[in-house]
């Protein structure tokens, strides 16, 4: 019998999967603006493990992990260094997957680049815009989780606490603002963009990990896997989105590894 932390409900559950014998399972992939370090992959390792133990027990397992090869760090490095943006991601992408093969961790089933997925990216979108969780600003849209009451489920945060002005300086987490976060960002000067039905631009990181893992797995499916630093904003931006535009539950099992300690 295996059981699971699940950070959605902050207990240790039995696992049963949607489908008996089936288990579908997504993890959040590098960001590859630099090398990985060792504790970018104790996540790795650790879903490397969980999938080998689902699959020693039975279960047929399709596994997902993204790789995200455009961002702010991703853009804003590969511009330093001269290089086109697909040039930049394709090295530190290799690099990777050889520290990978180093580690004896097994090939995903699925690894899409968020580049290659944008058609997918800009229908979520569409699909919020129709149901109206969105709104437009300088070309730029936003989800508005004024929308969306169950906001904080997974992370547990107090927002009343939260300054609707305040700002998450950071771009991995796109700089959204601290009560509404970035969908699709509008074209910068001498920045990599897609022409698109919803305007000029790129997307916001956390849409690129919904539209990937719907894609392959599903509206619903049953692991989630990715360190702890990603619950917030992250993962609970992932639900909000995935959820207000399919109306279905995204995922039963939230999985977080811990940091990698060192010396204590």
């Amino acid at each position: 019998m295996l059981k699971l932390y699940n950070t959605l409900t902050g207990t240790v559950e039995e696992f049963h999967p949607l489908e008996e014998g089936m288990v579908r399972f997504y993890t959040c992939g590098p960001t590859v603006y630099d090398y990985a370090h060792i504790g970018n992959f104790r996540t790795f390792v650790f879903q490397d493990l969980l999938r080998r133990y689902l699959r020693y027990s039975g279960y047929r397992v399709i596994h997902v992990m993204n790789i995200t090869d455009v961002d702010d760090k991703t853009i804003q490095n590969a511009r330093r260094q001269g290089m086109t943006l697909k040039e930049y991601t394709a090295k530190y992408t290799e690099a990777f997957l050889e520290d990978s093969r180093a580690l004896r961790i097994d090939p995903q089933d699925f690894m899409p680049r968020a580049t290659d997925h944008i058609p997918e990216m800009v229908a979520l979108i569409r699909k919020l815009e129709e149901r109206g969780y969105t709104y437009r600003k300088d070309g730029s849209i936003y989800f508005s989780i004024a929308r969306y009451p169950e906001y904080g489920k997974l992370s547990k945060i107090d927002f009343s606490a939260t300054q609707p002005g305040a700002r998450i300086d950071a771009d991995r987490y796109a700089k959204e603002d601290a009560r509404d976060f970035v969908l699709w960002k509008a074209k910068k000067e001498g920045e990599d963009f897609w022409e698109t039905e919803i305007g000029p631009g790129r997307p916001g990181w956390h849409i690129e990990c919904s539209a990937m893992s719907m894609k392959y797995l599903g509206e619903t499916f049953d692991i989630h896997c990715g360190g702890v630093d990603l619950i917030f904003p992250h993962h609970e931006n992932e639900i909000a989105q995935s959820e207000c535009a399919t109306g279905k539950p995204f995922v039963r099992y939230w999985v977080h590894p811990e940091f990698l300690i060192v010396e204590g």
